[in-house]
């Protein structure tokens, strides 16, 4: 994993590369571990003033790792049934669908990355070139200077996959960019290119794609410059850390029902096979 997630500490700036460019920076449930952990040692090392965010290769990332999830959804799917039957068998009361299984999802690595984010004070610098995808966009939200190359593209397709989006997202990009904007990145996976994401707050500049190093590094080192407690502070006073987990962990709770559910199946099946998801049998 060492070769996927790479991570260097240079004057008081803490690089964080998703080098998985052979597969588009997918990212794996072994990768979610490394960020997270990384993200935890930001936050308690205090040689650590800034993390920065970057990506080898042609684009950021292309979001989740799909055989990765494809096959926690079967895990999934097996566990609901499980307890389902569990439940039938001992004539207990009715469990909510959305907290069959739960513990499985509750467990996994991404949810323990994003909800570092969440909890993190130290600044947080974002590179990004070509594509963000899925998570590869929401965990922008918790980055607190982004900086596209020229072309970059922010997509957020969870309703295509059958599933919802995570990274409290559901509430902070309509936030950051209204209603109308998110439901469209959201249900209809409508890309928002590099210049319109700094117009509608999403990101800080656009710059040429060979000028994002030294952009990122620019910024970067001029915040490892400032006052640590000072900047600190001033993140946790811009957050409510505590709010987003709470919204993540709704989210969390319905994307635990939509992994295992058919349409989810569907979905993966289809990637899996490389043709169109069909949905038109389900109500």
């Amino acid at each position: 994993m060492a070769q996927d997630i790479a991570v260097e500490l240079h004057d008081a700036v803490l690089t964080v590369t998703l080098n998985r460019p052979a597969k588009k920076n997918a990212l794996t449930e072994e990768m979610y571990g490394a960020l997270a952990d990384t993200i935890v040692r930001a936050e308690t090392d205090p040689k650590v003033r800034v993390v920065l965010l970057r990506a080898e290769g042609d684009l950021f990332s292309a979001g989740n790792d799909i055989a990765d999830f494809s096959r926690l959804a079967a895990r999934i799917a097996r566990q609901t049934a499980d307890q389902a039957a569990d439940r039938t068998a001992n004539e207990t009361p009715g469990t909510p669908a959305d907290g069959l299984a739960s513990g499985v999802t509750e467990q996994m690595n991404v949810w323990r990355f994003l909800r570092a984010l969440a909890a993190s004070t130290t600044p947080i610098v974002a590179a990004v070139q070509g594509q963000a995808v899925g998570v590869g966009t929401t965990m922008l939200l918790h980055c607190d200077y982004v900086i596209l190359a020229e072309g970059a593209t922010l997509i957020t397709p969870f309703v295509d996959l059958a599933l919802v989006p995570e990274a409290a997202s559901t509430v902070l990009l309509p936030q950051r960019i209204g209603h109308a904007r998110a439901f469209g990145m959201f249900a209809l996976a409508e890309p928002l290119t590099a210049e319109d994401a700094v117009a509608y707050g999403l990101a800080n500049r656009v710059v040429r794609a060979e000028a994002l190093p030294e952009t990122a590094q620019g910024v970067a080192a001029a915040l490892a410059a400032r006052p640590p407690g000072a900047l600190a502070a001033t993140k946790r006073l811009m957050r409510d850390a505590d709010g987003l987990t709470a919204i993540m962990d709704r989210e969390v709770a319905e994307f635990t029902g939509r992994l295992a559910s058919p349409e989810a199946r569907e979905a993966f099946t289809a990637f899996a096979e490389r043709r169109k998801p069909d949905y038109s049998r389900f109500s």
